[in-house]
């Protein structure tokens, strides 16, 4: 086990000892980001399997158990949620979690979040939803957080690497 691997997982249980103690959408993040960790250490699917549905449960909970919090730890929660459900979509191969990815979203996209555009595409492109994934990468790149890494960095797009469109997109963030 590396260094890594034993400080991630003393990190998980100094948080499940405080959850015992009190929950707070705070500690809900931290916890399912913990878990989504653990999914990228682990070579097994059984366990990714395992760390996601935790994950998703913890980031579930800190979204509707708490009637007030402000509304970018909100935004934090819901996009780190999408995350989940996309490594899920990842590990699986089910478009149901393309699906609830949008369905976690889709009613924040108002917010201009570069993250929730990214997301967006990515659960759009996997559901053959080319239109839509156009959409919100056109979105992503007029955000002024758009990193061309991070769309780079999701295999998915690749396929769109011989479309015009996408390319043009890219340029024009390039300049």
């Amino acid at each position: 086990m590396t260094t890594t691997t034993r400080n991630l997982i003393s990190r998980i249980g100094e948080t499940d000892q405080q959850f015992l103690q009190g929950n707070t959408p705070e500690l809900a993040l931290e916890r399912g980001r913990l878990r989504l960790d653990l999914v990228n250490l682990s070579q097994y699917q059984q366990e990714q399997t395992h760390f996601l549905q935790e994950a998703i449960v913890l980031l579930e909970q800190g979204r509707a158990e708490f009637e007030e919090m402000p509304m970018s730890l909100y935004l934090d929660l819901s996009i780190e949620l999408a995350k989940a459900y996309m490594v899920y979509f990842n590990v699986s191969g089910e478009q149901r979690f393309a699906i609830i990815t949008q369905q976690v979203l889709k009613p924040l996209a108002h917010l201009n979040s570069a993250d929730i555009y990214l997301y967006l595409a990515h659960a759009s492109l996997v559901q053959d939803e080319i239109a839509m994934t156009r959409h919100w990468l056109k979105k992503y790149f007029s955000h002024d957080a758009a990193k061309l890494d991070a769309v780079m960095n999701i295999t998915a797009f690749d396929t769109l690497k011989q479309n015009d469109w996408f390319k043009t997109l890219i340029h024009t963030h390039l300049h």
